[in-house]
């Protein structure tokens, strides 16, 4: 699955993301889902979430 679609994410979820910061080179970090930040039912650069460790990016693969 990828981290497009807003219905495949729920909290709980173990994902990896790319912090805003991480987007020139890529870096994922891994974290499980506390919050879904972003609204619209897809997205082309990944759904936006909150982690547990309180850090916020973008989904990039779901685990």
């Amino acid at each position: 699955m990828n981290g497009q679609n807003r219905n495949n994410i729920q909290p709980g979820l173990q994902v990896k993301i790319v912090l805003k910061q991480d987007q020139r080179t890529g870096k994922l970090t891994e974290g499980v889902v506390q919050d879904i930040l972003t609204k619209s039912p897809q997205h082309p650069h990944g759904i936006k979430v909150r982690l547990e460790s309180g850090l916020v990016g973008r989904v990039k693969e779901i685990l």
